[in-house]
């Protein structure tokens, strides 16, 4: 479980390092000095880097019991500059919180079912509890 963490946090640094560079110097450098080197040089390796950041947080989501919710997220999140690294923050800390509430699993292959209700706070979440609608006085 760790290892899959491990990967998955340096793959989200180099995209989100490529990209930024991608987007904050090539992209100006191409177009307004009519130098395509930099674009070249991190477009490419960022599109393939990001076909493994995918792969790596898949296989971090199916360890840790995310939903598919959070993988689209996650897997957005290398496509816009600096929220790869945001995304890796909110994603490290969630499973920190699910290893701190199952020890035992993290040398383990993947997290035990229970551990879809653990929370960055560390806790099992609550079952919402609704109030009935219906009086005992009639």
């Amino acid at each position: 479980m760790t290892g899959a963490l491990i990967r998955y946090r340096v793959m989200a640094y180099v995209v989100g390092c490529l990209l930024v560079v991608l987007v904050c110097v090539g992209v100006p450098l191409k177009y307004l000095g009519d130098n395509d080197t930099v674009v070249t040089w991190t477009g490419i390796p960022h599109g393939w880097l990001y076909m493994a950041l995918i792969i790596t947080a898949f296989d971090l989501g199916r360890r840790a019991r995310w939903g598919w919710g959070r993988l689209i997220l996650i897997a957005l999140a290398g496509t816009v500059p600096f929220l790869s690294f945001v995304a890796e923050h909110y994603a490290t800390r969630d499973v920190r919180a699910k290893l701190a509430a199952f020890p035992e699993f993290a040398d383990q292959a993947s997290l035990p079912p229970e551990a879809a209700t653990v929370h960055a706070t560390g806790k099992p979440s609550e079952p919402q509890v609704v109030p009935s609608t219906e009086s005992g006085s009639d």
